[in-house]
């Protein structure tokens, strides 16, 4: 009875050992390696041993599935020797039986969907003993290591590759979607998103349109022009000569107050045009990234868009950029404009020119921006024709209704988004 005691005894803390490892290993799988890097640079020893061992993720596995399978087959050799001096030849199917359910609810189970729900916390713990298992078994996984990479090469497959640039940009994409349901972190997640679209993001499709943006005649009388510029709100404004696509310069508003003071008031003397600074063009097809580290390089706020045939599209500004990121940006000299005009039905009224960038940011839509950058092009895109007043149109899951046209253009719409399903236990 003393042997069968202290086989119990000794099958008893080799089972604390399988759920041990098995912990360990889906704890330091599933931890978050983000969160681990930032407690390794605040200084955390714990979060710098799993990043080193999650760092050789083959030799780790190794490690603790060799030492998990050790223990759990010596745990049912241990019971299937003592069910036998108990019970004779029967004792083998008792000890199978119940070490099957045993290894599988408190060796596998139990601590794997604990790890699992506290993974952080469970790899923090585990780190340093199996750092030292690890260590241990260093030169039997060593050997492991050499006979598997034989068996891959000869299969043709690969055994390790390195994460690409898209795959690490899918992964950050989907670490802030995963927490599409917390709305307390609505706006950091906004940021983030438009953060990672800058680079798929061209600024034809946030610029300031040329029908929207305020020129000035340079050939104009300096009082007129002067009265143009102190009109309108904004410090930048293109000079153009003898048409409105031949930009010559762009004018600061500043600029211009210091040279009337210069000159005593005398509005006369103004000679704009030397005034203005040179006209810094771009194409329509750069990206948000680009042009934002152009900005940064050159030191300038502002740039005119043009079209591959060298036709003025709009502008763009350092402003426009960091509204795709932190929202609109609004001051006491912005020209307030109407946009985006919520329902009780829970539709919305939207002007033709909001963008669907726009929209996709403020209320967390999935409407496509590939072929068109505003609302009311995306249903000329979708419908292939100039919709009259009062058709109705689904594309994507929405309804697009249009309330108003002036002449061949969309002015306003009313657009339904797709019913939310209903959510369990609400």
């Amino acid at each position: 009875m003393d042997d069968i005691a202290f086989s119990l005894a000794v099958i008893f803390a080799l089972l604390l050992m399988s759920a041990f490892f098995s912990g360990s290993e889906t704890a330091l799988t599933a931890v978050s390696r983000p969160y681990m890097h930032q407690l390794e640079a605040e200084g955390s020893r714990g979060a710098r041993l799993v990043n080193r061992l999650i760092g050789a993720r083959d030799r780790l596995i190794g490690a603790i599935l060799l030492g998990n399978n050790l223990v759990n087959i010596l745990a049912s050799s241990l019971a299937t020797s003592a069910m036998m001096t108990m019970f004779g030849e029967a004792g083998i199917a008792y000890a199978t039986a119940g070490m099957t359910v045993i290894v599988v609810l408190f060796g596998e189970v139990l601590p794997k969907t604990y790890a699992i729900y506290h993974a952080n916390r469970v790899a923090l713990f585990v780190a340093p003993p199996v750092a030292a298992v690890v260590g241990l078994l260093s030169p039997v996984v060593r050997g492991i290591e050499v006979v598997t990479r034989v068996i891959f090469r000869l299969f043709g497959a690969k055994f390790a590759t390195e994460a690409s640039i898209e795959t690490a940009m899918m992964e950050l994409r989907g670490a802030i979607e995963v927490h599409t349901s917390q709305d307390e972190v609505r706006e950091e997640r906004r940021m983030l998103r438009s953060i990672l679209e800058l680079g798929d993001v061209e600024v034809g499709a946030v610029m300031t349109h040329r029908r929207k943006t305020v020129t000035v005649d340079a050939g104009l009388p300096p009082d007129e022009a002067v009265d143009q510029i102190l009109k309108t709100p904004y410090t930048r404004i293109p000079l153009w000569r003898d048409q409105p696509d031949n930009i010559v310069g762009v004018i600061h508003a500043k600029d211009v107050l210091r040279a009337v003071r210069a000159l005593g008031g005398e509005v006369a003397r103004l000679d704009l045009g030397e005034l203005a600074s040179p006209p810094w063009f771009i194409p329509d097809s750069t990206t948000l990234l680009e042009q934002l580290q152009a900005f940064r390089a050159r030191r300038e706020h502002f740039a005119l868009v043009v079209d591959e045939y060298g036709a003025l599209m709009g502008v763009v500004t350092l402003e426009d950029i960091l509204e795709e990121i932190v929202g609109d940006i609004a001051d006491e000299h912005d020209v307030t404009v109407a946009g985006v005009h919520p329902q009780a039905d829970g539709s919305y009224v939207v002007d033709g020119t909001v963008t669907i960038r726009d929209l996709n940011r403020q209320l967390e839509w999935r409407l496509p921006d590939d072929e068109a950058a505003t609302v009311a092009g995306l249903v000329l895109h979708e419908s292939r024709q100039i919709p009259n007043v009062g058709q109705v149109f689904r594309f994507h899951g929405f309804r697009f209704e249009i309330l108003r046209r002036h002449r061949n253009q969309v002015t306003s719409l009313k657009v339904t988004p797709p019913a939310e399903p209903a959510r369990e236990g609400g």
